[in-house]
């Protein structure tokens, strides 16, 4: 049985995204949490979120035994992105691309 969390539109960049989601994959839920905790990166928190919703999900939906989880996948998908334009000189205009993630939380017991 597996439990899964995930959230779209994120607005943080898949690129610094995976960053932080690849320390956690295959981890034990709780070393992971722990993990996040020191992470000295604005996404960590949000990436905390995921996961505390992922075990939640296991816990009260699956019945699953919080102390046994591990994380079986996390992965960062990339999401529609915001095209905005800003001016050069000489009449110029250039684009600016606010990217957008998509983050999704596995977690099982083993």
């Amino acid at each position: 049985m597996e439990a899964k969390s995930t959230v779209r539109y994120m607005r943080i960049s898949p690129q610094k995204a995976r960053l932080v989601v690849d320390l956690i994959r295959g981890k034990k839920a709780d070393i992971a949490l722990s993990i996040l905790s020191f992470v000295e990166k604005a996404v960590a928190r949000d990436i905390v979120k995921i996961l505390k919703s992922a075990i939640a999900n296991a816990e009260n939906a699956k019945k699953l035994d919080v102390d046994k989880l591990y994380v079986t996948k996390a992965y960062v998908d990339p999401a529609p992105v915001m095209k905005r334009t800003y001016s050069k000189a000489m009449g110029r205009g250039a684009l600016i691309r606010k990217r957008s993630s998509h983050v999704t939380i596995v977690v099982a017991q083993k």
